[in-house]
């Protein structure tokens, strides 16, 4: 064979050769884009995939965040209403205890609201000279037995106030100003051996010494202003700035007198013990302005008293 038909079997061969190979590397590049291109396809869904992922958990954590808030909302208004009802349950509560407060106070003003009272005294008493009378000690008989009786004596009595107003006509708040009606009966002495008069028969026709005994007492009556003040306190001082006394004793005068005017000064305080019972002091000294047709019945008592509100 010759060189140059070597030659263009070679040739041949080899262009056989190259147009096969050609079609089947351009067919695998166009695979390759292929591929290519389908993998850009899967990329960008996954970055699509993950940007809807990354919206989605960023919308979650905006409504996570809303739960939160609401939830911190919900738990201040829980917690402003429940403070706000034990707020109102404490008012109640303080409410009910002023109310009662109230009722306790009103009743017990009720109790002793009452101004008027009747009340019952009883003491010591002091007359400042000794009772000469008609039928003991007398200048007038100087004969018999002629005892005096004793300066000393125990009395025991029973009034009532009346209230006229409550402060004092505007003058004093708390303040009352009452009418004192009052009878008080003293006994100084019971065994007097009396005068000439008093004996049995009389010494004057020529008896022998008896005397009989006398009874020196005194009953007095008075009306009188008196002032009571701190009206609503269960301890009230008072006082009588002047009174009216009558006095009437026992045995008479040597010139048959039975009335004695005068004037009575007091003070005193009571204490409301329970409802509208009252317990108190006082004292007064009663002034006559000297001798009445020469017995004096000046002097003072001293004592206590059991009051009753009506």
């Amino acid at each position: 064979m010759k060189f140059s038909d070597q030659m263009c079997i070679t040739l041949c061969i080899s262009t056989f050769i190259i147009s096969a190979i050609i079609p089947t590397e351009a067919a695998a590049q166009d695979a390759a884009a292929q591929r290519i291109k389908e993998l850009e396809a899967r990329l960008l869904e996954m970055q699509s995939g993950m940007q809807a992922m990354q919206n989605s958990m960023q919308s979650m954590k905006g409504e996570l965040a809303k739960l939160r808030t609401q939830s911190t909302q919900v738990t201040q208004q829980v917690e402003h209403i429940q403070q706000k009802e034990h707020k109102e349950q404490k008012e109640t509560v303080r409410e009910i205890v002023r109310e009662v407060a109230r009722e306790t106070s009103s009743e017990s003003e009720k109790e002793g609201s009452k101004l008027n009272m009747v009340f019952f005294r009883g003491g010591f008493a002091h007359s400042s000279q000794h009772r000469d009378g008609l039928v003991f000690h007398s200048d007038v008989v100087p004969a018999g037995a002629q005892d005096r009786p004793d300066k000393n004596a125990w009395y025991f009595g029973a009034g009532f106030d009346w209230n006229l107003t409550r402060n004092a006509w505007g003058l004093a708040p708390k303040t009352n100003v009452l009418a004192e009606l009052m009878l008080e009966y003293k006994q100084f002495s019971s065994h007097v051996q009396g005068n000439a008069l008093a004996n049995i028969p009389t010494q004057l026709v020529g008896g022998a010494t008896n005397p009989h005994s006398v009874t020196v007492s005194q009953l007095s009556i008075y009306a009188s202003p008196k002032i009571k003040f701190m009206e609503g306190s269960r301890f009230r001082p008072w006082l009588i700035p002047a009174g009216f006394g009558m006095h009437i004793i026992s045995p008479p005068g040597e010139s048959a007198s039975f009335f004695i005017p005068g004037v009575v000064f007091g003070g005193g305080a009571e204490y409301r013990i329970w409802k509208d019972f009252y317990a108190g002091v006082d004292a007064r000294y009663h002034i006559t302005g000297g001798k009445k047709d020469g017995i004096d019945v000046d002097g003072l008592t001293a004592g206590g008293y059991l009051g009753i509100g009506f």
